[in-house]
């Protein structure tokens, strides 16, 4: 009788941490990234960064930092652009405003709110979750 000989399968490192993170993900364990120092972003000011290739609009209100795409659901464009005064930015195209605090659009155009994200601050480190 012939036996055929399976070969054991090789697994690459990139398949090991793809695999990692759809366990970190499965456990409900947002994944930070670190985007900016506390002292690069002054209270009442913003920031443009980037997490894991979205755009994300980081504000300092009063010391407390907040996070939302920086899409504006009325029309896609982008809100960094924008004015942000208190606790609100407006979308430079057509004037819709946003709470930086909860994301909800607080005047027409816009009607939907935008997306917010977690924060965190380790040391003199902001992170941000997009998960």
């Amino acid at each position: 009788m012939f036996y055929q000989h399976t070969p054991k399968p090789v697994v690459s490192r990139s398949l090991k941490v793809n695999w990692a993170k759809k366990i970190k993900k499965k456990a409900n364990m947002p994944e930070f990234y670190k985007v900016a120092k506390v002292s690069e972003v002054p209270p009442g000011t913003k920031q443009l960064v980037e997490v894991d290739f979205v755009p994300v609009l980081l504000f300092n209100v009063d010391g407390e930092f907040y996070a939302i795409e920086d899409v504006c659901t009325h029309d896609n464009g982008p809100l960094g652009e924008g004015w942000f005064n208190g606790e609100e930015i407006e979308c430079p195209r057509h004037g819709a405003r946003f709470c930086v605090k909860t994301g909800k659009p607080l005047c027409m155009p816009a009607v939907e709110a935008v997306d917010c994200y977690a924060v965190k601050i380790e040391d003199d480190d902001i992170l941000v979750s997009i998960d």
